[in-house]
């Protein structure tokens, strides 16, 4: 087994005042002077936590004291054990703390990413709790919204997670309003989707904080000429995603999508888009290469899978959650587009966990 990098980060308050000499005087953007101390964000960084979503949390704002040309931020890493956490690319970084009590005023941040259940303990939970309990500000970056949901953080609050884990999420966790947006602030709790969606929320605190100017810069700075607000969704619409631009495959397809526990019949979604069976059963073959039953099947398989891997339920339950009328049904579908049975690929998944 190979060796992880090792990589670390210097201590943020490097980076303070110095930074205006790097930037031409003309690009300084000015910010009020409150004689306030640098906001200081917690990084917890999760076994397994992709690096994409931590450093597109943690650019913005490096680069917003860069074009303040004053130290507005300060940031720490932190992690289970204080010493290093290995991302998902196998990178191992050098945290700067273990799990300690932080300053009321700090803001912590989780970063996830691969197998999050296996990656929040019992200590994590406990931790997030008590800081909670103190009043600190919260948020979890790309599947750790499924570590603040663990805790009861989320309880009664809009929020959001990576598309991938939102059918387990749901099944989870009925006292959160889970969302599709690419980012949630609910009062001091914040999440998001995951990916480049780290971006569009700092610079909404970058915004809150010190102003649309600051923020806007960053963004060029950053390259990121459509910042995204908590109105906009994760995913690219049906049209992009499938490939093709026709009203009522995409709205036969969206129906589909949102009835995955009860399915329609094909005669009844032909009905509601003003088509004929026949006529539907042709657009499906003639775009997408199968027929509505062959697709709708595929998509409740999809989220069978994703159950599977992704929550502690059974496989009963799991099939009831698809659509699926009985265990012996689900079992022959799965293992005629998986080439294996439920059972086994949850056999094979824990497996993988354990090594």
């Amino acid at each position: 087994m190979r060796r992880p990098n090792l990589f670390s980060l210097e201590d943020s308050s490097a980076t303070g005042c110095s930074v205006k000499k790097h930037v031409s005087e003309e690009f300084i953007v000015e910010v009020k002077d409150t004689g306030a101390k640098p906001r200081q964000f917690v990084f917890v960084l999760l076994d397994q936590f992709t690096m994409l979503c931590f450093a597109c949390a943690i650019e913005p704002l490096r680069i917003a004291n860069r074009m303040a040309g004053k130290e507005l931020y300060s940031w720490k890493l932190a992690g289970e054990g204080g010493d290093t956490v290995t991302c998902s690319s196998g990178t191992a970084f050098k945290v700067d703390i273990d799990l300690v009590d932080v300053n009321r005023e700090d803001v912590i941040l989780i970063c996830g990413g691969i197998e999050v259940q296996a990656a929040t303990s019992k200590r994590l939970l406990n931790w997030l709790r008590k800081e909670a309990r103190r009043g600190v500000t919260m948020g979890g970056l790309c599947t750790a919204s499924y570590s603040l949901a663990k805790a009861g953080l989320l309880d009664g609050r809009r929020a959001t997670i990576h598309w991938e884990n939102q059918d387990s999420f749901i099944e989870e966790f009925d006292d959160v309003e889970l969302t599709k947006s690419v980012f949630v602030v609910d009062s001091n709790r914040y999440t998001t989707a995951g990916g480049t969606s780290s971006i569009d929320l700092i610079l909404k605190l970058i915004a809150d904080d010190h102003g649309e100017e600051l923020a806007n810069s960053v963004a060029d700075q950053l390259i990121y000429s459509s910042i995204r607000t908590d109105q906009d969704t994760q995913r690219l619409s049906i049209p992009t995603r499938i490939g093709v631009r026709h009203p009522k495959l995409s709205q036969v397809i969206q129906i589909m999508e949102q009835n995955l526990e009860d399915p329609i019949s094909p005669s009844v979604l032909a009905k509601d888009v003003g088509m004929s069976t026949r006529q539907l059963e042709r657009l499906f073959r003639r775009y997408l290469n199968r027929s509505p039953k062959r697709y709708y099947m595929e998509l409740r398989l999809q989220k069978a899978r994703n159950l599977l891997m992704q929550t502690d339920m059974s496989v009963i339950n799991v099939a009831l959650a698809c659509g699926f009328a009985s265990p012996s049904h689900f079992s022959k579908c799965y293992r005629a587009h998986y080439d294996t049975t439920p059972y086994r690929e949850r056999g094979s998944h824990a497996a993988r966990l354990s090594i």
